[in-house]
């Protein structure tokens, strides 16, 4: 085993997380998984018309964009359950909060950027720590943002009421590791590593091979591309069952 020297994280432990992360990236996508997320024959079509691309070459963007999504998922796994490694009472429950130490009366929502939140979110994301400090007038709960505007550990002025608490903080990543670990540089000690850790996670599996068949499967139902994809998504709209482009 390599040595990492992390100190918060034993070498073997961020070894393993890291490769469960690495093994959760997306290789494969078909047909039946590209049009789960609703694909709209229109969008493609005005961005094939506007770029001047080939309405395949932006089949293969979106279908990027699709495996990027899943991955950027797994990475939000890979920052929120590294929690679970650490030790000291920080726990990675099941369901409500992402992160909790119960024994500090800590109670942690994460987001991966600073500005992913819309007013709905934001007011449910209050409402729920204002009854955890009801409950708990002890606690103290935090949104901690992996992508910050700053690093910070500061209270937030809530936009459904413009009402601050001093048990509910903003706290940037970096400033988080420091409350889980003591050390201050913890994240930046991470992000050293983390290129290498990397490396020789790949360098250790096997894994999967890239298979791509939406263009041939589309393909099958139609050789222009465009059509199918008109079709696949508005087959049973009115007019449609002898639609041509």
């Amino acid at each position: 085993m390599e040595e990492y020297n992390l100190g918060f994280i034993s070498d073997s432990d961020i070894f393993k997380h890291v490769k469960d992360t690495v093994m959760k990236y997306r290789f494969r996508i078909a047909l039946s998984e590209f049009n789960s997320n609703l694909i709209d024959p229109v969008k493609l079509t005005f961005d094939s018309k506007v770029y001047k691309k080939d309405i395949e070459d932006v089949l293969e963007s979106e279908i990027i964009r699709q495996l990027d999504k899943s991955n950027t998922n797994h990475i939000g796994y890979f920052h929120q359950n590294i929690f679970k490694f650490v030790g000291n009472g920080w726990t990675v429950p099941d369901q409500g909060y992402d992160i909790v130490n119960e024994s500090k009366k800590i109670y942690v929502e994460m987001k991966n950027k600073h500005n992913t939140m819309n007013s709905s979110s934001s007011k449910n994301t209050y409402l729920r720590m204002q009854d955890t400090l009801i409950k708990d007038p002890n606690a103290n709960c935090m949104l901690v943002e992996v992508i910050a505007s700053n690093s910070q550990n500061q209270n937030i002025e809530w936009s459904v009421n413009k009402v601050s608490h001093k048990q509910i903080r903003r706290v940037s990543i970096d400033k988080f590791y420091e409350i889980v670990t003591g050390d201050r540089l913890a994240f930046k000690k991470l992000c050293t590593v983390l290129p290498r850790i990397i490396e020789d996670v790949v360098s250790s599996v096997k894994l999967a091979e890239k298979s791509n068949t939406v263009v041939k499967e589309l393909k099958e139902i139609d050789k222009n591309l465009l059509k199918s994809i008109y079709l696949l998504s508005f087959r049973k709209y009115e007019g449609f069952h002898d639609f041509d482009i």
